[in-house]
């Protein structure tokens, strides 16, 4: 994505001035050659990010979910206007089954859109995912995506028993190596996917209990560990119920490199500890790499000796996020591997300020959305809202945000239980237990293996900026060996156009970019002068990627019982309210009888008023000529066709030059004209002189105007079949539904129904003003409740932010 480069040159120039004080010059080739191989692994793949602020984190049947969308570039974070194409689908973790899929249309980033919950929606727990083509060359580890709960009504499931635990444990650096120090990381993740609190003991070979270990933080904590040359180790661990259960534990190597980092100790800077044991050698020098989101932030040279080398790096110049630490020997080979998390509070700074503390149900609330730096400046931002009624829906404890997902998550391998937990200023452990975090969770978005290859492979997908429309021809149903032409006619409510393409020798062809909204109806066919109708076409259905999810299924085990039988006994009797009064309309429908004249629609493709001739195409028309000219031989006064075929010329009125041809509206020459097949044609209309004259010069020589069966926007294709030609329907842009909330100050009859509505107020698209504000406007509900509300914001910079508040009706 050229377009960064700017942005990049400004990060990069204060980065790589933390090549620190006290160490030996870093400016080697070493330092150069691994900067140029990130710098160039970033030009050919770089990275995106897609999030989705939803309106609420749990869902009914006839429920409507509400999405606001952000799409960034990779490492700043800035809004990404390189694909302007996100996909959004909802799959249903039982079975995998894509339910829905959204095509959101982004603009700098930014778009919105919903997904209707019908009914006919299997209740259970399902993902929701936000991708982009291009984010489809890499792992789908890194789509935005985030679970949510379809409740029944009638039949509200029990969260399943989690399974046995599951227990894993990380050496710091990447490896225990025998006789030396170090800290050991683990993590317990239950069968449903969560921290498990456990504890236990680590034995070597002879039963000996060498070390003891607890959990600190959702299943993961941390103990000091010396392995001992030719021992081995088993783990075991406490269960619930008492039972002990024997886990692997990491081998102990008699050779190698560790690195043991502490973020925590200093604000303004990191140590760094590097040991090595390398038989027969006293000393090794080694190179450590730092890099964030893939720009490098420093390079570090040293030599490690028998008593390990101390490096102290400053923090001070890092971007907020995760900075990955990486160990290189003396053949320049990756050893040794840690991620640190930097946080410098830069983030965005959101108030939310009502006019009142307290409401009446059903009065109108004024809110103010004020959005500012670190520094306290004011900030122009993008920004989503969402308000709802806090006694129907309960807020996830410390669930993803905007922030948690660009700084943490969105960088991480696996799911991030509570992240928002780390970025809670009243959370008193949380950077020690974000440390926990760092060492038992990898980053996986490149391997250095791929970066540092003498060459890159291409990427496989590319970069949408509109809808793709690709698919294959054959001749006979067998493949072809050279390249055709093909013509094809896209029409909609808003488009009328006729584009040209060219199959590969294969018969491989492709559209790309297209920009409509709803659906495109498209008809294909061949442009050679023969064997047309032997051709067959098959457009590409849209494959969305496959899903893989946890063995139990995900339940959202925080919603309090009480909550949900009010949301769902109000979302029942929402439901009730809106099918009587679509009932009460289709009666008054039914009821009433309209009497007057019938209006004659004008063809849209006709811009001319009444034509000089015109000729309604038969079948037996059809059938006894070879091309358009030879039906309009000899039937039109003053309309001369000279030959036949392709090879015919027509002349209105003795000119000398052939007339204006159009097909549907639309201006085209007289090949394509002489291609169309003759039953797809309707009519043909014929302009003289002053008729002619709407066309400018163009119509100086008269106007041929045909009209085809399926340009008529009333035409049935399920109709129509004609060899050698496609008719079909693709999907476009997903035009967004504007969120209703009713108004009370104007007495209405729809208003003296009930309103217990879960989402009060939907703002997807909200902007700060210079002065970093926003305002908006709603109505409360008959609820005597808590409302929550709840604000994303990213700044034109790439700067994330996130706040909340709430306020009572009584």
């Amino acid at each position: 994505m050229p377009w960064i480069n700017n942005a990049l040159k400004k990060f990069l120039a204060p980065s790589l001035l933390l090549l620190l004080a006290g160490f030996q010059s870093v400016n080697d080739d070493f330092t150069q050659h691994i900067a140029a191989k990130l710098l160039d692994y970033r030009r050919v793949f770089p990275q995106e990010k897609a999030y989705l602020h939803l309106d609420k984190p749990y869902f009914t049947t006839g429920d409507t979910l509400w999405f606001k969308s952000y799409l960034v570039e990779g490492s700043l974070h800035l809004a990404d206007s390189a694909s302007n194409l996100l996909y959004v689908d909802l799959i249903e973790q039982r079975t995998g089954k894509n339910v829905a899929l959204r095509r959101v249309q982004l603009s700098g980033g930014i778009g919105h859109g919903e997904i209707v919950l019908a009914d006919s929606i299997v209740k259970g727990a399902y993902t929701i995912r936000a991708y982009t083509n291009w984010m489809r060359n890499f792992s789908e580890d890194y789509f935005f995506q985030k679970d949510i709960y379809l409740f029944d009504p009638e039949n509200i499931a029990e969260p399943a028993a989690s399974a046995a635990i599951d227990l894993k444990f990380f050496p710091e650096g990447g490896q225990l190596i025998a006789g030396i120090n170090t800290r050991v990381a683990f993590k317990a993740v239950a069968g449903n996917g969560l921290g498990e609190d456990v504890n236990g003991f680590i034995l070597n070979q002879n039963k000996d209990t060498v070390a003891f270990y607890k959990s600190d933080h959702l299943g993961m904590g941390r103990f000091q560990f010396e392995p001992k040359s030719g021992d081995v180790y088993d783990a075991f661990a406490k269960g619930k119920d008492g039972q002990i259960s024997r886990f692997d534990f990491p081998k102990v190597m008699e050779s190698g490199y560790t690195m043991i980092v502490d973020n925590l100790s200093n604000p303004l800077k990191m140590r760094v500890i590097v040991y090595c044991k390398m038989p027969g050698k006293q000393e090794s020098g080694i190179h450590i790499v730092g890099h964030s989101r893939g720009i490098v932030a420093f390079v570090a040279k040293g030599k490690v000796t028998a008593k390990g080398l101390m490096l102290n790096l400053p923090t001070t110049g890092l971007p907020d996020g995760i900075t990955h630490l990486t160990l290189f020997d003396e053949q320049s080979k990756p050893v040794s591997e840690r991620l640190v998390f930097i946080n410098h509070n830069r983030s965005l700074n959101i108030k939310i300020i009502s006019t009142k503390t307290t409401y009446k149900p059903r009065e109108k609330a004024e809110i103010e959305i004020a959005v500012s730096d670190s520094a306290g400046n004011p900030v122009e931002a993008d920004v989503s809202v969402a308000v709802t009624d806090g006694g129907q829906i309960l807020q996830q404890p410390n669930d993803e945000n905007i922030v948690s997902y660009l700084l943490l998550s969105s960088d991480l391998r696996g799911f991030v239980e509570q992240p928002a937990y780390y970025f809670d200023p009243a959370k008193s452990e949380r950077k020690i237990h974000l440390d926990y975090l760092m060492t038992t969770q990898g980053w996986t978005r490149f391997k250095w293996e791929d970066v540092l290859a003498d060459s890159l492979a291409a990427p496989q997908r590319f970069i949408e900026q509109g809808v793709t429309l690709e698919g294959e021809v054959k001749r006979n149903n067998k493949k072809l060996n050279e390249k055709v032409m093909l013509s094809m006619y896209l029409s909609n409510d808003s488009l009328n156009t006729f584009m040209t393409s060219e199959t590969d020798e294969n018969g491989r062809f492709g559209i790309y970019n297209l920009v409509f909204a709803d659906s495109l109806k498209i008809r294909l066919q061949g442009m050679n002068k023969k064997g047309n109708a032997n051709l067959n076409f098959r457009l590409d259905p849209f494959a969305a990627p496959r899903a893989t999810f946890l063995k139990v299924p995900f339940y959202p085990v925080t919603v309090d019982a009480k909550q949900l039988l009010e949301y769902l006994k109000r979302a029942e009797q929402d439901q009730e309210i809106a099918r009587k009064i679509r009932q009460s309309r289709e009666r008054l429908l039914q009821e009433v009888t309209i009497k007057g004249k019938k209006e004659v629609q004008r063809d849209s493709r006709k811009i001319y008023g009444s034509a000089d001739a015109s000729i309604k195409v038969t079948t037996q028309m059809a059938s006894g000529g070879r091309s358009i000219l030879d039906i309009l031989a000899g039937r039109v006064a003053g309309v001369q066709v000279v030959g036949s075929g392709m090879n015919a010329s027509v002349y209105i009125r003795g000119n000398r030059g052939e007339p204006l041809f159009v097909l549907d509206g639309m201006p085209v020459d007289k090949d394509m004209i002489s291609n169309l097949n003759t039953f797809d044609v309707e009519s043909i209309d014929v302009l003289k002189g002053p008729s002619a004259a709407i066309f400018g010069s163009r119509g100086g020589n008269g106007v041929i105007s045909i009209l085809t069966k399926r340009g008529n926007e009333n035409y049935d294709y399920s109709q129509d079949v004609v060899p050698g030609v496609l008719v079909s329907k693709i999907a476009g842009f997903n035009v967004p539904k504007e969120f209703y909330a009713p108004t009370y100050e104007i007495s209405k009859p729809q208003n003296v129904n009930p309103d217990y509505r879960s989402t009060l107020f939907w703002a997807p698209v909200l902007k700060t003003n210079k002065q970093g504000k926003a305002r908006f406007t709603y109505f409360n509900t008959d609820a005597v409740t808590n409302i929550d509300i709840r604000a994303e914001a990213l700044s034109t910079t790439g700067i994330p932010g996130f706040g909340k508040t709430s306020y009572s009706v009584d």
